[in-house]
C-alpha cells in the first residue's frame, strides 16, 4: 500500500513556495461528506498555514465524485491559480466504483490536458470506509494537506 508507513500530512515547509499571493479553488464532493469534509479541512488548513489568504480560496459543492469534473472546469474559469478536486469512492459490491474511479481519473486528467490551470487529484478510491478514515485525518495523515501543497507546488509552477 503506498501509504503504509507515510503520514500524508507531513511535510517541509521551508520547500513551499510562498503562496500568499494565489487564489485557489476547491471542488468538493457532498457523496461521503464525513470523508470529503475531513479532506477538505486538511487542505484549507494547509493553505491558511502556506500564508494563503483566506479571501483567495473558493469553495463550491457538486453532489459526488463524478461531478467534480464538471465542477472543476467551471471553477477553473474563476481566475484561480489551482483547483482541488476532492471526492471519495468506496468500493461496494458492484462495477459503479470502477466506473465512477476511471472516469474521475480520466476527466481530471483531460483538464489538466486541454487547461492551463491545474487540477489536483485528492480523490480517495479505497476499499473500505476505514481506509478512507485513515487518509482523511487519520492514522495516515490526510491526503487533502497532501493535494494542498500540491497545488500550492503546482501554482508556482504555472506562474
Amino acid at each position: 500500500m503506498a501509504t503504509e508507513n507515510k503520514n500524508l500530512s507531513e511535510y517541509d515547509k521551508a520547500t513551499i513556495p510562498n503562496a500568499k499571493n494565489f487564489r485557489f479553488g476547491i471542488v468538493v464532493s457532498e457523496w461521503n461528506d464525513t470523508i470529503t469534509e475531513g479532506l477538505y479541512k486538511g487542505a484549507i488548513q494547509a493553505l491558511l498555514d502556506n500564508h494563503v489568504l483566506a479571501e483567495n480560496i473558493i469553495r463550491w459543492n457538486v453532489p459526488g465524485s463524478f461531478e467534480l469534473i464538471y465542477g472543476c472546469k467551471k471553477m477553473q474559469q474563476q481566475q484561480v491559480d489551482a483547483v482541488i478536486a476532492i471526492g471519495s469512492v468506496i468500493q461496494g459490491e458492484t462495477k459503479h466504483f470502477d466506473f465512477v474511479c476511471e472516469g474521475v481519473t480520466q476527466g481530471i486528467k483531460d483538464l489538466n490536458v486541454l487547461h492551463n490551470v491545474p487540477v489536483i487529484f485528492c480523490v480517495l478510491t479505497d476499499n473500505n470506509i476505514q481506509q478512507s478514515i485513515d487518509r482523511s485525518g487519520g492514522k495516515h495523515g490526510n491526503k487533502g494537506t497532501e493535494a494542498a501543497i500540491a497545488a500550492i507546488k503546482m501554482a508556482e509552477l504555472n506562474k
